[in-house]
């Protein structure tokens, strides 16, 4: 049996660290990933075969075009760009060409818009592996997370006669605004998965320990509402005008105004607020972004329902044009007993781990839109932290965290595997 290479983990995290890239336009870091996992002779499924266009959200053209330029700029394989067809992320797939279960492992591979900081005390400054694209860095450890799904497929391969079943290895673009777990969902690829498995490294807790069970996964619709009116000049013709500003405005504050729920936590942010030409012109064009957040999912489509109706009701009362696009969404999870024990299991043959039975999340991940799926179709899903010390918390420009805790996160799949599919 190999044993699993951190070095190699290292190597992986850090050359995904130089290139990252925002949501849907994964297009360098797609044909990566599919390179690699070819390479060890797994099949691999991309674009449209992954990918359920229907469903995609918070997908803005001129961005994916920026994106897919800079991938050929930089050397991105053409039949990989074409079987992409537009869109990022994949699939590989291990058959141990053995009756059993089949097990699904999600792994995201987007970036956040942040300017990696310069100090030279930083890591990935120091190891020559800061990112090469500016106004973008892997400051979620998505970078790590795909180093661990390397890291398992290539345990797979070589050790994997000794499994019974199927392994899943999703590779999920979007996943920064909970944009690209339904559409990759909506292509079908978990129906037939028998355990679902997701993890993040860091967030809630540090080296050593793995928080089972983690709740108060919050379920969230994001939302675009574009308000068009009509310009006239402020002065000689206001009357003209329909002041799609004015609605914007009328509409933010209403929904701030939403009472909140009874039954549980709920959550309303107004984030953006866009309007205006210019100081003489009634303002024609106004833009919200709006995200709502729900303990469970009927708490969320009341929020949901009050802000579509309360943007419905201020373009109407103003005289304006409305559209609206969700941009993304996620749900709530309850981890199943099964796995729980299953982890927990696995968690107690390590003396430098700690079993932290529950913590509270306290936010959102479409991870939860996977791991549902599979859940209503019979299955069963779990969601999990592990620890790694960070220098700086998520989405901050120092984010860096505890490399050796690659190997940890690749251990505990591995472990999870060998009980789920070990007759």
């Amino acid at each position: 049996m190999s044993t699993i290479d951190l070095n190699q983990l290292v190597t992986w995290r850090r050359e995904l660290h130089r290139f990252p890239e925002i949501g849907w336009t994964e297009f360098m870091t797609t044909a990566r990933l599919i390179t690699e996992l070819r390479g060890m002779g797994l099949d691999v499924i991309a674009g449209p075969k992954v990918i359920n266009r229907e469903f995609v959200r918070g997908r803005k053209a001129d961005v994916v075009e920026r994106g897919l330029a800079l991938a050929r700029e930089r050397g991105a394989d053409e039949a990989l760009l074409a079987e992409m067809d537009g869109l990022t992320g994949c699939m590989a797939v291990f058959d141990s060409g053995k009756p059993g279960p089949t097990v699904a492992l999600r792994f995201d591979i987007d970036c956040v818009a942040v300017q990696e900081c310069a100090a030279g005390d930083h890591i990935p400054n120091s190891g020559d592996f800061a990112s090469k694209s500016a106004g973008l860095m892997h400051a979620c450890g998505h970078d790590g997370h795909m180093s661990i799904g390397l890291g398992i497929a290539k345990w797979l391969v070589e050790n994997g006669s000794s499994l019974s079943g199927k392994v899943k290895l999703l590779f999920q673009p979007a996943e920064e605004g909970v944009r690209g777990a339904r559409p990759m969902a909506e292509s079908g690829i978990v129906d037939d998965a028998d355990y679902f498995l997701g993890m993040h490294i860091g967030f809630i807790a540090k080296t050593g320990e793995i928080v089972i069970n983690p709740n108060n996964f919050l379920c969230t619709t994001k939302y675009d509402f574009r308000f068009y009116g009509a310009p006239a000049h402020a002065g000689a013709e206001p009357h003209l005008g329909r002041n799609a500003l004015a609605g914007a405005c009328h509409a933010a504050t209403q929904m701030l105004g939403i009472s909140r729920h009874g039954k549980g936590m709920s959550r309303i942010n107004v984030g953006v607020i866009r309007a205006g030409e210019g100081r003489n012109v009634v303002p024609s064009y106004g833009e919200l972004q709006v995200e709502v957040r729900g303990e469970d999912e009927s708490i969320n489509s009341f929020m949901a329902e009050q802000v579509e109706r309360m943007a419905k009701g201020a373009a109407q009362s103003f005289d304006l044009r409305l559209e609206s696009e969700v941009m993304g969404e996620a749900v709530d999870l309850q981890n199943d007993q099964e796995l729980i024990d299953v982890l927990t299991s696995v968690v107690g043959q390590y003396p430098e781990l700690t079993a932290v039975a529950e913590r509270s999340f306290g936010g959102s991940e479409d991870a939860t839109v996977l791991a549902k799926r599979v859940q209503r179709h019979g299955g069963k899903s779990i969601y999990f932290i592990v620890g790694a010390d960070l220098k700086a918390g998520h989405h901050q420009a120092e984010f860096d965290f505890d490399e050796k805790q690659l190997k940890t996160s690749v251990e505990l799949f591995v472990g999870c595997l060998q009980k789920l599919m070990t007759k």
